[in-house]
């Protein structure tokens, strides 16, 4: 039987996912910043008998572990953008990775809030000055960290933050140095207060108000990042492949969107038409419309005109 040849109708599934992203390197840097003030924190906290350093540094040292998990998985999917084994790619690895940071966030914003009502209950005496003054270098530790990830991935307003147009894993990785950066805020606040006004039920009234917080923003990341590894319907792309295939003859009976990596999505789609066009006709027409759409199958069907009634 004669064999066809068929590369001009067959593509890879890397979609880019090969590239090293920007996110990367900059999430390296800030593993290496957080390890080090963890180690510091941790060591200030015992010395100066600091409870509150010392939260401060475990806390910093459950990041480092998310920030590891997130440098992982931007080399995972790097590595294995060509393994086969992945369906469309290994887009959805940096989703995984920005959920994982997203539980152990919430599993930090538990353990604060259980410390802090512990303190109301049984207080700690704080050596204020040494306290402060590590607080002070770890807030400006966590201000480096946090220009380091932010950057332009947090300046498109908030329509693109529940519908997966952006680098989850980073994201993640940022989200828990803003809630490091929290924590020195409200730790150095409530020191100061203590130092001077004797407000020490300041401290770990603070502690539950960041642990509100952080868990609030670990809900969002949970929710944003679950609807990609779930393959929830990017329903604000509907619009556009509808505008891009449908007329008086052409409907789509069936459509399915979702999202597989970061501002990378692909389609299914099943058109029904009196004359339908080849597939190539309909996926051209709706990437010329949807840039983000990089893997679409399209199901042509035609329209069996209903005699009429005798």
């Amino acid at each position: 039987m004669h064999r066809h040849n068929l590369d001009q109708w067959q593509h890879d599934h890397v979609f880019g996912q090969d590239q090293k992203r920007s996110g990367e390197t900059r999430t390296l840097i800030v593993v290496g910043l957080t390890v080090t003030m963890m180690v510091w924190e941790i060591l200030a906290g015992i010395i100066y008998g600091s409870m509150a350093l010392l939260a401060d540094g475990l806390h910093m040292g459950s990041h480092a572990v998310a920030l590891g998990i997130a440098v992982f998985a931007y080399a995972y999917a790097r590595k294995n953008a060509g393994n086969r084994q992945f369906s469309l790619g290994t887009g959805k690895v940096n989703a995984l990775g920005g959920f994982t940071g997203a539980v152990l966030l919430a599993g930090f914003a538990l353990y604060i809030a259980i410390e802090s009502i512990g303190r109301f209950i049984d207080p700690v005496i704080i050596s204020f000055d040494a306290a402060i003054f590590v607080a002070v270098i770890g807030l400006v530790v966590n201000g480096v960290s946090a220009w380091l990830l932010g950057g332009e991935e947090h300046g498109h307003g908030h329509d693109h933050d529940h519908h997966g147009h952006h680098d989850h894993n980073r994201r993640a990785a940022y989200f828990h140095v803003l809630a490091d950066a929290l924590t020195s805020v409200l730790a150095i606040v409530a020191l100061l207060a203590g130092k001077y006004a004797g407000w020490n039920w300041l401290d770990p009234f603070m502690g539950l108000v960041g642990a509100a917080l952080i868990t609030r923003w670990s809900w969002l990341l949970l929710k944003e990042t679950s609807s990609v590894l779930l393959d929830q319907q990017c329903s604000d792309l509907e619009e556009d492949v509808k505008n891009a295939i449908e007329d008086d003859e052409t409907q789509i009976s069936d459509l399915h969107l979702w999202s597989i990596g970061p501002n990378i999505h692909a389609a299914i789609v099943s058109v029904v038409s009196h004359e339908p066009e080849s597939p190539d006709f309909y996926r051209q027409r709706i990437q010329a419309r949807c840039h983000t759409l990089v893997h679409i199958t399209v199901e042509p069907q035609r329209c069996i005109a209903e005699s009429e009634p005798g």
